[in-house]
């Protein structure tokens, strides 16, 4: 079942979420978050979704780039935005340890901010240390597309 979404202004949206233990993670409490979370950010339609946007002050975000979303992009704007099909997956603790100096200024939204898009530059490149869903240790190479949802 999809959640609400919080909008700016909501005070979890302003607070440092805390870091999720690995035992908490695999409590089935944060396992049906997670599934909670992809359904939610796919109907939204969105492609990442941190838990504080849910109401929940915790470092845990899915993330998904389907490619048949949006339906009407042609070839020609995907290439151009660097965008590629992203699967979905979880970060959990996630930290940027590096980004690219050179920036692109695409259009973007939040899903906590409906109705508002506009310009913003970000790194072309991220590196992104975190834990999967299993709590397992990941280190993430993203670029494009990618590195703006990173």
């Amino acid at each position: 079942m999809p959640l609400p979404i919080v909008f700016a202004g909501d005070p979890v949206l302003r607070q440092v979420a805390r870091p999720l233990p690995p035992d908490e993670l695999r409590s089935p409490r944060i396992q049906n978050l997670i599934g909670a979370m992809q359904e939610t950010m796919r109907q939204a339609p969105g492609v990442g979704l941190a838990a504080p946007q849910i109401g929940e002050s915790i470092q845990l975000v899915v993330i998904e780039d389907r490619a048949e979303c949006p339906p009407d992009l042609p070839q020609a704007r995907w290439d151009e935005l660097e965008r590629s099909h992203v699967p979905f997956h979880v970060l959990v603790n996630p930290v940027i340890i590096s980004c690219s100096p050179d920036l692109a200024a695409f259009y973007e939204g939040c899903l906590s901010v409906p109705g508002y898009r506009c310009v913003v530059p970000r790194a072309r490149r991220v590196e992104v240390s975190a834990c999967n869903e299993k709590g397992d240790p990941v280190r993430i190479h993203g670029r494009g597309w990618y590195a703006r949802i990173l």
